[in-house]
């Protein structure tokens, strides 16, 4: 039994047969409406989604399966004391396949090990979330039709963006990858991240606090919003939280085939007024979410 806890779960060639599938899918959608008759999803959220968990139960109903589960910690028995570890095990009892979000990292690792079906982690804290990369790899091969020879711009909190992190991980495998790190000194990326994963796998960086220092050399500009979840201090949320604001004046100079992505939710960090843009790829984004979590879940299950 295979889980997805991290990207680095997956190879490039598991990988890739995702992506070929979610494509198949998309062209295909009548061949895949029963592929999970009887099967049942459970989606346990201990933290707030929209798009994640939705996509999660569109995904599974689209197959023909069913699905169950919560949207937020207090109306499930962790509330009364219950730990994950016995959530996932009495869970695991009406489904056949578990997706789940949790502030606390690592905590789908802690649920994989005591499960008996498998579990997909929604995101944890901080830490991953590789099913959102899932879909930003399906989005750039959609939409530049390849996945190598790219200069990357990521944008805003890439210190506790999931998606940033596990964005970096998945595209560090790939040829010929740069990227451009713009962030306040306070939000900087990691430097466990750096190390680990870009120097480690001598992937050229630059890191710049200017928007538009590199925008006419980037394929694509990754946009992230400031999370006021993750911060302790409020004064320090109202300070960053409106440090980028990317609007038509700042693509002046971007190429004619950027793709701009968002893991949404948008808060201030892109304007309305790039919506209408052709290069605003974040709604066909969350679209593509869909299609790849279709592949994982026929994946898991073991469905052909």
């Amino acid at each position: 039994m295979k889980h997805l806890i991290d990207i680095k779960d997956l190879s490039i060639e598991e990988i890739d047969n995702l992506i070929e599938v979610a494509k198949d899918i998309i062209t295909n959608k009548e061949k895949y409406s029963h592929k999970c008759d009887g099967k049942k999803l459970a989606t346990l959220f201990f933290e707030p989604s929209t798009r994640t968990r939705l996509s999660f139960e569109a995904a599974m109903m689209e197959l023909g399966g069913n699905v169950l589960g919560f949207s937020e910690a207090s109306s499930s028995s962790v509330s009364k004391g219950e730990t994950v570890s016995d959530t996932i095990r009495v869970v695991g009892c009406y489904s056949d396949i578990i997706t789940m979000r949790h502030p606390k990292e690592g905590a789908p690792y802690v649920a994989s090990l005591k499960s008996d079906v498998p579990i997909i982690n929604a995101g944890d804290g901080g830490h991953n979330h590789p099913t959102q990369t899932l879909t930003d790899l399906l989005t750039i091969k959609y939409e530049k039709g390849r996945l190598d020879n790219l200069t990357i711009g990521l944008c805003g909190d890439l210190k506790f963006g999931r998606t940033v992190h596990s964005l970096i991980t998945a595209m560090s495998r790939y040829e010929n990858i740069n990227f451009v790190l713009i962030s306040p000194d306070e939000l900087k990326l990691p430097e466990y991240v750096k190390k680990e994963i870009l120097e480690k796998n001598n992937i050229k960086y630059i890191e710049t606090k200017d928007i538009e220092e590199h925008m006419n050399e980037l394929d694509i500009l990754y946009m992230t919003r400031v999370q006021k979840e993750r911060f302790f201090n409020e004064a320090d949320y109202v300070r960053l939280k409106d440090y980028y604001i990317l609007n038509k004046e700042k693509l002046k100079k971007a190429k004619k085939d950027l793709c701009i992505m968002h893991p949404l939710p948008r808060v201030n960090e892109i304007s309305t007024d790039v919506d209408d843009d052709s290069r605003a790829c974040y709604f066909r984004q969350a679209k593509y979410g869909k299609y790849i979590r279709m592949a994982l879940i026929l994946k898991l299950l073991e469905v052909e």
